[in-house]
């Protein structure tokens, strides 16, 4: 058991190390890189193509897609007008750095403000391999339930900020907000939370706005 142990603790070792060396190209590149988790059928890409809309000359967006196959999330978004890298990670539950470092070429940094990440859709394992992003969103759509914070504590635990997706569905949909942010708080209470839908549009723009602040932070402290 605990060869198993200093294997794994190796293996995220060297995995967090060139995540470092992922970071410093985005920060070299000016570019702001966000990580976005969720279970399957979030609606993780539905959300980044709506996002690009409402931030349509405000940023520059990029989008690397990681899935288990295919590339239906990246045609989407390059159809939507965004740079796209599709990264099929063959059965993997996550991305890592490796993936994501071997991806960077293939989009033109230099023109680009903000890259998002969109992770393979799962809550137990994208949260435990840094991939070289500034922040870490997780999506929380209505139809999945209200007791995942209190399932699947480490996902909310190791998140920057939340976004609770498909809130047009909750006149038809059994959720307690309540009973959803008591979890959520005890397990981040500083968390970034943020109700939309990207179906309708409503609550896009204070995302939007929030996203916009952030990165012409960071930026003006590069």
């Amino acid at each position: 058991m605990s060869t198993r142990i200093e294997v794994a603790e190796k293996i995220l070792s060297a995995n967090d190390k060139l995540a470092d060396t992922v970071r410093q190209k985005f920060d070299t590149a000016g570019v702001f890189a966000i990580n976005i988790m969720a279970s399957p059928g979030a609606g993780k890409t539905t959300f980044i193509i709506k996002l690009l809309e409402t931030l349509r000359g405000r940023l520059r967006m990029g989008v690397i897609e990681g899935d288990l196959a295919s590339s239906i999330d990246a045609d989407k978004a390059a159809a939507a007008g965004l740079p796209a890298v599709q990264i099929n990670t063959g059965g993997e539950c996550h991305l890592d750095a490796v993936m994501v470092d071997g991806a960077l070429h293939r989009l033109s940094l230099e023109n680009l403000d903000l890259v998002i990440i969109e992770n393979v859709g799962n809550l137990v394992c994208p949260i435990n391999f840094k991939i070289g992003s500034h922040l870490n969103l997780l999506i929380a759509s209505i139809p999945e339930g209200d007791d995942k914070p209190y399932k699947y504590p480490g996902a909310y635990r190791g998140v920057d900020a939340l976004v609770i997706s498909k809130i047009d569905l909750l006149p038809y949909v059994p959720f307690n907000m309540d009973y959803f942010q008591k979890g959520v708080e005890i397990l981040n209470p500083d968390l970034e939370t943020f109700h939309l839908s990207a179906k309708t549009g409503e609550g896009m723009d204070i995302c939007a706005d929030w996203l916009v602040n952030k990165v012409n932070f960071w930026k003006s402290n590069l």
